[in-house]
């Protein structure tokens, strides 16, 4: 079973949270009740491909 997991990148602020599955769900934890964005593993995959590269840049 999945369990959502909030990003490590938000600190102590409630942001985001992800659903690791055979697809991917996306929340914003002060909203759940407004539902979750879901999207295909690969397309995952893509969007951490860019967006991890410039969270190292930025330091």
């Amino acid at each position: 079973m999945s369990t959502w997991r909030k990003s490590s990148y938000t600190a102590n602020i409630e942001c985001v949270e992800v659903l690791l599955a055979e697809t991917v769900g996306v929340r914003d934890t002060k909203a759940r009740h407004l539902g979750q964005l879901t999207v295909s593993r690969s397309a995952w995959t893509a969007l951490i491909s860019v967006v991890q590269p410039a969270r190292e840049h930025r330091g």
